[in-house]
């Protein structure tokens, strides 16, 4: 039985765009605020008080539109996964869609799975576009630092999002697809019931069976699906909720730490959730070459990892600089005390 998931045609990536918010808060702050050491990352990013999923979806989309050169109107379809949006009943995308001019004739919703969200819209988007429906559909993968205030999510919670839009392969596409394959199991590692404010976890327990089980049964398949190992990916992007999970991952499946370390921005920006490696994966293009191939293998707490296999094309050198690279989001930054935090956060609304 075959389990590699991939369309009738071809598809790749046409412009891709990445967006973080310049406020930065180090977790050593955090720490002094709640009594804690022994942090696991440095800092991370927060969104400004007038910033929120919608917002940065929207500052995303525009990268991508920018590197895409294509009329907005030419999308037929606008997903997002978050899980932090602003309206418990209201979608997303139709304010990314609007904003961005490609209103009114295409589809949009927004999507649900933690920390995957993201890439289950860039799934979506490659079968929408392989079987010809759209010329192009953008994926989007968004979120805000969310945590409750002193649990370990505070401090590696982050905020950021990158944009994909997928179209099909051509010499206009900076990437194209090889195939994905999805592992999915009813694991509840990490949960949010309705009315809750803040997320809970299942602390240990979200590294094995869940975050471990999922990436690499994910990684594995999507290798032996398409007669790859270790050694025929130049990089490697894994979901990054801190830093010492997706380097355990590389090591199991025995990917260097120089294929990994230019995607892994969890240690710089903190987990982006939804956005993690969509954001990831803005980095490495930002640097990758033509001809290079690309692991990309997502989480998402509940649970379940997409995997992709995604080779660079000649057209993300003259792409690549036609809109604001990732790391110049992450060098723009500005820092901030916990309760500027806490007031940019709303902490004080329970």
């Amino acid at each position: 039985m075959k389990r590699l998931l991939k369309p009738i045609k071809d598809v790749g990536i046409v412009g891709y765009g990445a967006y973080i918010p310049m406020y930065r808060i180090k977790d050593e702050e955090i720490g002094r605020v709640w009594g804690a050491n022994g942090f696991p990352i440095q800092e991370k990013s927060v969104p400004g008080i007038d910033e929120d999923a919608a917002t940065i979806a929207i500052e995303a989309a525009r990268n991508a539109l920018k590197r895409a050169k294509i009329n907005p109107q030419e999308i037929r379809a606008i997903w997002t996964g978050t899980e932090s949006k602003p309206y418990a009943v209201k979608p997303t995308s139709t304010i990314v869609a609007q904003a961005i001019g490609a209103t009114p004739d295409l589809d949009a919703a927004d999507f649900e799975f933690a920390c995957k969200a993201g890439t289950e819209a860039v799934q979506t988007a490659i079968g929408f576009v392989g079987s010809r429906m759209a010329k192009y559909a953008m994926a989007i993968g968004v979120d805000t630092a969310q945590g409750r205030p002193g649990d370990h999510l505070e401090f590696t919670a982050a905020a950021g999002g990158a944009a994909y839009i997928i179209g099909e392969k051509s010499d206009e596409t900076v990437a194209y697809f090889e195939g994905s394959y999805s592992y999915v199991t009813d694991t509840p590692d990490f949960w949010r019931r309705q009315h809750e404010h803040y997320p809970r976890h299942g602390n240990r327990f979200t590294g094995e069976p869940a975050y471990f089980r999922h990436v690499i049964n994910a990684a594995k398949g999507l290798m032996e699906e398409l007669g790859y190992t270790p050694n025929d990916f130049d990089y490697a992007v894994f979901h990054q909720p801190n830093v010492k999970f997706p380097l355990t991952a590389a090591k199991i499946l025995g990917f260097p730490m120089e294929k990994v370390k230019p995607g892994l921005l969890s240690g710089i920006i903190g987990n982006t959730y939804a956005g993690a490696t969509l954001v990831g994966i803005s980095a490495v293009l930002d640097i990758a070459k033509p001809g290079e191939r690309i692991l990309w293998v997502s989480f998402g707490s509940g649970a379940g990892s997409d995997a992709f296999s995604i080779v660079v094309q000649d057209a993300i050198e003259e792409k690549r600089d036609l809109a604001p690279k990732t790391w110049d989001y992450i060098n723009r930054k500005k820092y901030i005390d916990y309760a500027l935090y806490a007031k940019h956060r709303r902490k004080y609304i329970i």
